[in-house]
């Protein structure tokens, strides 16, 4: 049986601090503005529904007590619907595509919404707390080490220059100012009050003015934490052949931290004919991969490659690539493993320029790449995510 992707809907995305245009917006409105977005595009979605999977990083405060049952609830579709909030970290939403997909494939479910959502500005992130890096019997052992001075390890491990990531993070900039110009993202929903009055229209994080010198007038961020914390030192500990961390990371070649939500609906072929839908695209395999801990962030490459074995495929069927933009190294370093031309990773620009709401941002890419692949009348697409601790995901979808 096959699970069909028969739409999807994702917020703006607004700068994830107490100025930001969105910080007044629970995180629960932001899925349930996205969930109303559906059910008024689809007649009759509301009712066929069963369950609602959303991936959330941070789940406390305003983000605790099972957001996805929350929303549920808040939008209107009824009791019925239940709810589940799971945290792959930064692969929650594309886990919860997953999730449902295997959920439909298998016949234990018809018609699924899976997504995420993350209110940054709101719930910072780390507020959670957890052992993988505060407590120090865990973080020790496993030679543990914050994502930025991961991202700078990888920088110094493969010879990513800083003017390499700046470069890069300049090239993101300017594709999402593209997009945008030419109203590409089919797929985002202004965010509006209780009043109906609209909020924002736009991602807001993108910056059109950055230049590739601006770029590298930015101090490094993770410099000071990486010597007074102790945190070089582990990481030189565990790749001994480095003498040094090279520190090429900042704000601006780092993923934005942003607030928003995104679903995809997900169901079989049945479900679509009795409620008239027209499928977009179909899920062809879907996989995680475990690495090394310290280095954290090279999971995309093997993540990817194993999900191609499973679907038969090379890199080079792939038309597509959605690679999320955590840091800049993480797509270049993808580019250069798998031998992929730029012109086909994330062309609208990624992460660094439009934002990184942790929960949603698998979901996110998965309605980018399938209004892409729809604009460009091309058939295959990959989405990949670097996860916390070490993982790596990878979905293939073919569209119908």
């Amino acid at each position: 049986m096959e699970a069909y992707i028969y739409d999807t809907v994702r917020t703006v995305r607004g700068k994830g601090n107490k100025k930001g245009a969105l910080v007044g917006v629970t995180p629960t409105e932001l899925a349930t503005q996205c969930l109303q977005e559906l059910s008024s595009k689809h007649e009759g979605v509301a009712s066929e529904v069963e369950d609602i999977i959303l991936g959330c990083v941070t789940q406390v405060m305003d983000q605790g007590a099972n957001i996805a049952k929350t929303a549920a609830q808040q939008s209107g579709y009824g009791d019925h619907v239940c709810g589940v909030t799971l945290n792959r970290f930064c692969g929650s939403g594309l886990e919860a595509i997953n999730q449902a997909s295997a959920y439909i494939k298998s016949g234990f479910s018809q018609l699924i919404v899976a997504g995420g959502v993350e209110s940054m500005s709101r719930v910072k992130m780390g507020s959670d707390g957890g052992a993988l890096l505060m407590d120090p019997s865990v973080a020790m052992p496993g030679h543990a080490i914050p994502q930025g001075i991961s991202a700078d390890l990888i920088a110094s491990k493969y010879g990513y220059s800083r003017n390499d990531v700046d470069e890069f993070a300049y090239d993101s900039q300017m594709k999402a100012v593209a997009a945008e110009q030419d109203g590409r993202f089919k797929s985002r929903i202004d965010v509006k009050d209780i009043n109906g009055i609209t909020l924002l229209d736009r991602d807001e994080n993108v910056r059109a003015q950055t230049t590739v010198e601006a770029l590298g007038g930015l101090q490094p961020s993770f410099a000071m934490m990486g010597e007074m914390g102790g945190f070089d030192a582990v990481a030189i500990d565990r790749y001994p052949e480095l003498a040094e961390i090279n520190h090429v990371h900042h704000a601006g070649n780092s993923s934005a931290i942003v607030d928003g939500s995104a679903i995809a609906l997900i169901g079989n072929k049945e479900i679509g004919e009795k409620l008239g839908l027209k499928p977009r695209a179909i899920v062809k395999g879907a996989a995680v991969y475990g690495t090394d801990p310290t280095i954290m962030l090279t999971g995309p490459t093997p993540a990817s490659e194993k999900v191609l074995k499973q679907v038969g495929m090379n890199a080079s069927d792939i038309d597509l690539f959605e690679i999320n933009e955590a840091f800049a190294v993480v797509p270049m370093l993808m580019r250069d493993n798998m031998k992929i031309p730029m012109d086909k990773i994330n062309v609208n620009g990624g992460a660094i320029a439009l934002g990184h709401p942790l929960g949603a941002t698998g979901c996110i890419l998965m309605g980018t790449l399938i209004d892409e692949l729809e604009r460009q009348d091309k058939q295959t697409g990959l989405v990949t995510l670097c996860i916390g601790g070490g993982m790596g995901i990878a979905t293939v979808i073919e569209r119908v």
